[in-house]
């Protein structure tokens, strides 16, 4: 943990989704212009680059089941959380959107648009809820 001078801390952000197919979820993201981390990626999990502190483990289901007593959550009729990230423009959420759904994702509805936020959002191949968002710096945190 870093203490920052605004005391706010700060965390590198690890979030582990469950896939069916490592390549096929890898696919999807690099069309969309994500990287991974080749050293955690591998036939069993992939390390998505999301950010510069921000990061999704896809997790084969396989393995993702060894990590929890519970059962896997059926995207398919069930959400188990929106996973969101910032673009820099309006231009950006709807390129990156299009690319998504090109890629073989699913639209996650209309776009919504708050004057000083715009978001659009997909669901990726294993119906994982995706946020594309623009905020008006000005709004920003």
């Amino acid at each position: 943990m870093v203490q920052k001078e605004d005391n706010l801390m700060s965390h590198k952000l690890f979030v582990s989704l469950p896939i069916k197919n490592v390549d096929r979820s890898v696919a999807f993201f690099k069309a969309l212009g994500f990287r991974f981390n080749p050293k955690l990626t591998g036939e069993t999990a992939a390390c998505l680059l999301i950010g510069e502190h921000a990061y999704a483990m896809l997790v084969a289901e396989s393995l993702f089941k060894t990590f929890t007593k519970k059962q896997l959550c059926d995207t398919a009729t069930h959400v188990e959380g929106a996973y969101g990230f910032q673009c820099e423009s309006r231009a950006e959420v709807d390129a990156l959107w299009t690319k998504a759904i090109a890629a073989g994702g699913n639209d996650g509805g209309p776009p919504e648009d708050h004057g000083f936020m715009y978001s659009r959002s997909f669901t990726d191949l294993d119906g994982h809820h995706w946020e594309v968002v623009w905020m008006n710096p000005e709004h920003m945190v």
